[in-house]
């Protein structure tokens, strides 16, 4: 952990709530108050007192007590929620999922229980024309400011002139690997599958997700990431049954075995690929030279939220700079927002895996909208699990 983020941690919810009643009684400054427990986390504290409230997207309506977020494997930092507790009260139960088809999948049963959840880019407008989110209330969301957006990751939150998704970050799908175990150069797709089958036999993982594992597949055969061609999809179907013997699993939360060494090279995303090789820099991470994914996640309100003030509160709240810059150096995901942009540590703005070079980049494809729903990439991936 880099001695930036050590000074600058938010502070328990046992000292906010200390230093708050300090203030309270007069005994501490403002500027102490502030100084103690950091600006973001102040200002979220203050608006929840009678007559000194500043925002509208609590103000008029009742948070509850809990609320429930949606969202992927190993993508927050607990003390962003921690605070957010402190701050007003609302306890976030997370519920973690490997692929947006799972998500998808939960929403059109009904009944999620979810508040606020994270879908990818391509995601968005399938959900806004099944009818499945609401269009965002920007009105409650008074700390987003879209002047501050990188429109290249952040276009696809809006469908049909209606906002309907607000940007958490962007990143890349690229290759983890531990360079102690495997020796063999993975600078591929093509690569990557040669030596799961190879060097790597019985310790290579890929994604419990179609876009991703069948999506690479592809391009390792030259192919495009998004393909929904017959012929195509043949083809990666043949090389992943091929494939299937030699791994160790099929499941998009890899950290775990990657630590233990019980795998040595997996799918892995940027946030994953910056965790790990942050804690065991023998783990790299590397972008395939062959193509592969560039993605961005948003937030966005199931319609059927049972708590939309509790949802709108975290969402502004999480769009906050002072708070998003810690969940972004604590998660490894690059940001859309230049305000986190501009106070992010040069350790992080200057790490390859999190901002890569353009150059790498180049290759990649963003996820098609189509890929979601196609029946073909769906029957393909269970057939490949169930091989």
């Amino acid at each position: 952990m880099s001695k930036w983020f050590r000074e600058n941690a938010p502070v328990s919810a046992r000292t906010l709530t200390e230093e708050f009643m300090r203030l309270k009684r007069g005994s501490v400054t403002r500027r102490h108050f502030l100084g103690v427990t950091g600006l973001g986390l102040a200002a979220a504290v203050l608006a929840r007192q009678p007559g000194l409230f500043t925002s509208t997207a609590h103000a008029a309506e009742e948070l509850g007590s809990t609320m429930s977020l949606a969202t992927w494997p190993n993508y927050h930092d607990p003390a962003t929620f921690e605070a957010f507790t402190a701050a007003t009260g609302v306890a976030v139960e997370v519920n973690v999922f490997g692929s947006n088809e799972e998500m998808l999948a939960k929403l059109q049963a009904g009944g999620t229980g979810w508040d606020l959840f994270v879908p990818t880019n391509y995601t968005i407008s399938t959900y806004a024309s099944l009818g499945l989110i609401d269009p965002i209330d920007l009105a409650k969301v008074p700390n987003f400011d879209a002047a501050t957006q990188n429109t290249r990751f952040t276009n696809e939150g809006t469908v049909d002139g209606k906002v309907f998704a607000l940007p958490k970050n962007w990143g890349t799908t690229g290759i983890a690997f531990n360079s102690n175990e495997v020796k063999t150069p993975v600078t591929s797709w093509k690569a990557f599958f040669e030596v799961a089958m190879t060097e790597a036999d019985g310790r290579a993982m890929v994604h419990d997700y179609q876009l991703t594992t069948i999506g690479n597949a592809l391009v390792s055969l030259g192919h495009s990431f998004n393909s929904i061609k017959p012929e195509e999809l043949a083809e990666a179907e043949e090389l992943l049954i091929r494939v299937k013997p030699h791994l160790y699993a099929i499941n998009s939360d890899y950290q775990p075995s990657m630590r233990a060494t019980d795998a040595w090279m997996t799918m892995c995303w940027t946030n994953d690929g910056a965790q790990l090789n942050r804690d065991l820099p023998e783990i790299q991470f590397v972008l395939g030279t062959d193509g592969g994914e560039i993605w961005s996640d948003f937030y966005a309100v199931p319609k059927s939220a049972a708590n939309k003030p509790a949802g709108y509160a975290l969402l502004n709240f999480l769009m906050d700079p002072a708070n998003a810059v810690r969940e972004h150096i604590a998660n490894g995901a690059p940001t859309t927002d230049s305000r986190v942009m501009s106070v992010l540590p040069a350790e992080v703005t200057g790490n390859k895996i999190v901002y890569p070079d353009e150059a790498a980049l180049t290759p990649l494809e963003f996820g098609a909208a189509v890929t979601l729903t196609d029946p073909a990439r769906a029957e393909l991936m269970a057939r490949f699990k169930s091989a």
